[in-house]
Order: structure tokens, then C-alpha cells, then sequence
């Protein structure tokens, strides 16, 4: 036998509502426990009020599980057998059962008498434990309410806002217009905290750009002609044009320093700029600019031109010409220096072998690396010019003489010391002296390791030269200590001076751009810089643009499912919108502190 359980209720228009199942069972429970077969939400009826069981044929048996009556057929019972042919009425609290047959099954029809319906029922059930009659009603708390935000944050704020305008510093403590700030300030401006009037100079008034040129009138320059860039920016939808309207209203000029420059928005680094704000001129800027040099660049990672690095084409006395090449050119680097650097690099060479011999001394490894030459700057950003008496001199000596156990060297960079010195030495009224200073002097390595005296390399000659002309000769002639890595420039007649071509070694190649290699201290030198394979002096040792985009997938990240270790890289991460030609001014700022910076410099200036 089977129970089926006919739920009924009724709407407020007296509609009846029937849920009917079955439960196939021996055995049903009564209670206001939602786990009973029949739930009935009445207070008077137990959790686990009673049970009704299968007796077989038409009869069964309703038992009470809880030591409470109930009512069959309106008398108070605690246990009833009833024959479900002739059927019953069973009363637990507001809730009517009545039994009945179905086909050999048991119906029970479950009503409650006493509520329009069931929801209703439960409201009443819950309406019991509340306060609602002792609070004031919905039309008052909510103008309550109203008024208590106003004075909070409206009358409250502009009182606090009037009382301390024009004070500099404002006492420690809770202010009323404190509750309109969306945000503490950023590091760059968190000196600020207790002095708002110095950005916010009117009320009401939005931050107008004197306000922020009061303190960087220095820092922030044009990008370009103002003329010009209006010309460059694309026309402005719909949309832009609509909220061109509400920033004119509101005395909101187009091109602020705080359309780029956003405060508020939490602690630490500014917020840096939408990529967004290069790209809606850049990414289609000579079809609106016609006589632009400038390249179309709408994302690093997916449209970019190629890098053009401005490099040495030639020397012209103490003047470095210089023009600007792209990658795709294979540039060369015409700097005045005579230099390879895989041959300085190799482990195997005689180069390697007395680097090998020299390891202890100078704290080097089994071979010569790139540090062991080039020294970063004091914040970590660029790397110092190499030089002779640090980098080059401990292998390549000038030493040409010793007098009671000191070493007379020739002069690094003064080639007309060089030739006084020569001369100097051989000016002897006996028998000319040997130059030689046994094992006291570091030969050259290469062809000339196996020279047996010093002036075998500073004079480049195997055969005592004897007279100082021809010494001076061999040191500025093949072979001789300065024409092996510099550029001797011929002599225009006889008598004059030796002159050496002048050595630049830039330390930025790309003025447009900004690179930190103190954020790339992860990677080697050689995975940017292939020096390693650079036989010829004149190499170009620069990361082009493929180099870049292993890592850096541009501001929309298009790329990065075909990189291995991605970089989000907007416009601001490498270009400075306040063009000055050098480093950008928060660096610049640290470096004069004595801070080495410990961001990339765009992450931490913005647009930077």
C-alpha cells in the first residue's frame, strides 16, 4: 500500500491549489519538522508530532509520537485505527487531514481551515517573534533615513569643508568631507594627506592643472605642439561627444593633467594611464597627420614599428655623428674602438686561459662574463662606461720601465705623453737601456703571449727598435698598444701630432624610450645581447623588436598564449609622455635622493 499525500490550498480569490505525490512507504510522519513526510508550519503541532502506519488490508493505525493529542472526527485522541474505506478527519493544531481510498491506497488530503493559504500560515507563524509593531512605520524610517544621509554626508561634509578652508594643515581627526575621498593617496603625493587645499584650491571646483604645476612646472613638458595634437586626435564619437558636453558644464577642460594622472585610487604606485589615452592618436595618426615621421602604433605586442636606435655612423673630431637606423637595416656602431667581444668571452682562447690564470686575483670564473667588465649605475637602470684603468689595464699593460721596483706606464688617453715619455726614455748620453721588466709586466694575450719582454707589447716590435722615432712608431702602428684598440688617425704632416680618434660610448641608444635593466635582473646578458657571437667591433649589440616580444605581449595581451612567460606591456611602460630627453622625472628625483628605483619608472610616475 502507498500513501498519496494531496496538498491544499487556496489563493485570496478562493482559487484552490492542489500538490499532489506519493510516498511509498509502510510507514508516515506528522510534524512542523520540514523532514516529516506531512510538514505542517503550526506552532501547535510538535516537531515530530505523530506517525501513521499500514495495518494491511483498508486499515491503519495513527499514533501520537510526541504525548500530544489529536482530533479524529473531533475527539481528542493519542492513537486511532481507522479504515480508510469508510474514511476520517484528523485535526493537528490548524490543520485538517482527511483519509480516504484511491485504488487500494491510502489519500490523505492535507488543508489548513484557518489562513487563506499555506504562505499565509507561515507569515503568521513568523510575525509572532517579531517587532513590528513597536517600530515606526516603512514611510517614516525610509525619510529617516533620508535625512540621516544627508547630514551625513551632504550638511556635515560642506560644514567641515567651510570651517577648514584655507587652513594648511588640518587637525588629526575625523572630518565630515573625509567620507567623499574614494581613496588614500598615492605614494607620490601622500606628503599631501593633511594638506587638501593644495590641489583642491576652490569648492566645488574640480583640480585645475595650476594647481598641479604649482609643484611640477619643471617636470611636465609639452608633448608636442598643442596645435598639433589637436590635429592628431581622432574625431570623438557619439558618446564622446555627449560627455565633451557634461565636461564643458562642469568647467572640465579636455586634456587635464588628471585625465592621465587619476589620485585617490589607493596606496602605493599611481595608477598608470589606459593605454587607451597613446592609442587614440598614435594608432592612426598619419591618416590625420600627413607629414608625420612618426609610424602608425596602436599595441606593442601586435602593431609597433621597429626600433630605431640613434647610433655613431662616424667621428668628426670631438663631435659624434650620429643618425637614427632601423633594425631592419642592420645598423653598426661606429664608437672609435677596436673590439670583439667573443673573443673577450670564450673560455678556450688565450683570452680564457688567462682569465683562468687570473681568476683568484681579480675574483673572476673559468672564463671572462659580462660583469666582470660592465658595472651597472648607482640605481640599478644603465650601465657605467667601460674604462681602461678598471675594466681593461690588469691584462692590456702599458708598463714600459721599472726603477727600483716601481713601474713607469705610458698614459692612457694622452697620446702626446705617450710620445714625451718614449722620448724622455731614450734620451741617455751612455749605452741605450733595455726596456724590460722580466715577469713584473701582463702581456697582451693573443700573438703576443709569448713575448718575452714588456715593450715586446707596448712597442709591438720583436727586435729592440733603438732609437725613440722608431719606438713612437711601433706603439701607434699595427701590432703597437694603442693601434690594437684604437683608431689611429694618420698624420697630416711631418712633425705633428699623434692623434688618437676620440671614444664615445653611449649609454642610451633609444631617446624616445625607456629601458631599466634593474627590472630585467632575471635575465642573462647573452638571452638580449648575443656578445657571445659578435666578431666584429662594430656590432650593434642591441634587443630589436622580436627580441622584446618573447616576453612582452603589448597593452591588449593578443599574444599570450604564444609566449611562455608574459608581460602585460602598455604604452606607459616605455614611453614618457612629458618628453625631456632623459631619464623620466621620478628617477631622476630618486637618483639625486641616493634611491636606487625599485619599480620600472613608468609603473611608479603613470604615464611616465
Amino acid at each position: 500500500m502507498s500513501f498519496i499525500l494531496r496538498q491544499l490550498s487556496r489563493t485570496s480569490d478562493g482559487r484552490e491549489i492542489v500538490r499532489a505525490s506519493t510516498v511509498e512507504s509502510t510507514q508516515i510522519t506528522i510534524g512542523r519538522d520540514a523532514g516529516c513526510d506531512i510538514h505542517l508550519a503550526d506552532l501547535a503541532v510538535e516537531l515530530k508530532h505523530a506517525t501513521i502506519k499500514d495495518e494491511g488490508g483498508r486499515r491503519i493505525s495513527v499514533e501520537s509520537t510526541s504525548g500530544l493529542e489529536f482530533q479524529v472526527d473531533g475527539r481528542g485522541v493519542r492513537n486511532a485505527v481507522i479504515d480508510s474505506g469508510k474514511g476520517a478527519e484528523l485535526r493537528f493544531g490548524s490543520h485538517r487531514l482527511t483519509i480516504g481510498s484511491d485504488g487500494g491506497n491510502v489519500l490523505i488530503t492535507v488543508e489548513r481551515v484557518e489562513a487563506v493559504s499555506e504562505a499565509a500560515g507561515e507569515k503568521d507563524e513568523a510575525g509572532l517573534f517579531t517587532l513590528k509593531g513597536l517600530l515606526p512605520g516603512r514611510r517614516v524610517s525610509a525619510w529617516g533615513v533620508v535625512a540621516a544621509v544627508l547630514a551625513l554626508f551632504l550638511i556635515w561634509p560642506i560644514y567641515t569643508y567651510a570651517t577648514t578652508s584655507g587652513v594648511k594643515e588640518r587637525v588629526v581627526g575625523v572630518h565630515g568631507d573625509d567620507s567623499w575621498i574614494s581613496g588614500p593617496l598615492s605614494d607620490a603625493h601622500k606628503s599631501l594627506e593633511t594638506n587638501c587645499q593644495a590641489c583642491h584650491t576652490q569648492k566645488f571646483v574640480a583640480v585645475t592643472d595650476n594647481a598641479c604645476l604649482t609643484c611640477h612646472k619643471a617636470d611636465a613638458h609639452d608633448h608636442a605642439d598643442p596645435a598639433r595634437i589637436a590635429l592628431a586626435k581622432e574625431a570623438p564619437g557619439f558618446g564622446g561627444k555627449i560627455k565633451g558636453i557634461f565636461k564643458a558644464a562642469f568647467h572640465k577642460p579636455e586634456g587635464r593633467c588628471v585625465d592621465c594622472h587619476t589620485e585617490h585610487e589607493g596606496a602605493g604606485p599611481m595608477v598608470a594611464t589606459p593605454q587607451a589615452f597613446c592609442t587614440d592618436c598614435h594608432a592612426t595618426l598619419k591618416s590625420r597627420l600627413k607629414d608625420t615621421k612618426l609610424a602608425n602604433s596602436a599595441d606593442f605586442g601586435t602593431d609597433h614599428p621597429q626600433f630605431m636606435p640613434l647610433v655613431t655612423v662616424g667621428i668628426q673630431g670631438d663631435e659624434r655623428l650620429t643618425r637614427r637606423v632601423s633594425f631592419d637595416s642592420n645598423p653598426q656602431e661606429n664608437n672609435g674602438l677596436k673590439f670583439t667581444h667573443a673573443q673577450h668571452l670564450s673560455g678556450s682562447n688565450a683570452v680564457g686561459r688567462m682569465a683562468q690564470t687570473m681568476a683568484a686575483e681579480q675574483g673572476w670564473g673559468t672564463k671572462l662574463e659580462c660583469k666582470d667588465c660592465h658595472t651597472t649605475s648607482a640605481d640599478g637602470t644603465r650601465f657605467k662606461p667601460v674604462s681602461m684603468e678598471n675594466s681593461c689595464q690588469m691584462c692590456h699593460s702599458l708598463a714600459f720601465d721599472n726603477i727600483g721596483g716601481t713601474l713607469r706606464t705610458l698614459r692612457h688617453g694622452e697620446p702626446g705623453m705617450v710620445v714625451a715619455d718614449l722620448r724622455a726614455f731614450y734620451r741617455s748620453t751612455g749605452p741605450v737601456r733595455p726596456i724590460s721588466l722580466g715577469g713584473l709586466a701582463r702581456r697582451r694575450p693573443g700573438d703576443y703571449a709569448m713575448a718575452e719582454t714588456a715593450q715586446d707589447y707596448v712597442i709591438g716590435a720583436r727586435s729592440w727598435p733603438g732609437q725613440a722615432d722608431e719606438a713612437i712608431r711601433a706603439v701607434f702602428s699595427k701590432g703597437g698598444a694603442c693601434f690594437d684598440c684604437h683608431v689611429v688617425l694618420p698624420v697630416p704632416s711631418k712633425g705633428a701630432p699623434v692623434t688618437i680618434q676620440k671614444v664615445f660610448q653611449p649609454d642610451r641608444y633609444m631617446n624616445h624610450g625607456w629601458f631599466d635593466h634593474n627590472a630585467h635582473k632575471g635575465e642573462t646578458c647573452i638571452s638580449c645581447h648575443a656578445a657571445d657571437k659578435s666578431n666584429t667591433a662594430t656590432d650593434l649589440l642591441l634587443p630589436n623588436l622580436a627580441s622584446c616580444r618573447t616576453c612582452h605581449v603589448g597593452g591588449t595581451g593578443e599574444q599570450l598564449k604564444s609566449v611562455k612567460t608574459p608581460v602585460v606591456s602598455s604604452c606607459a611602460m616605455c614611453h614618457d609622455y612629458h618628453v625631456d630627453g632623459q631619464a623620466p622625472w621620478l628617477t631622476k628625483r630618486a637618483t639625486k635622493k641616493g634611491k636606487g628605483a625599485q619599480q620600472h619608472p613608468m609603473t611608479l610616475a603613470g604615464t611616465q
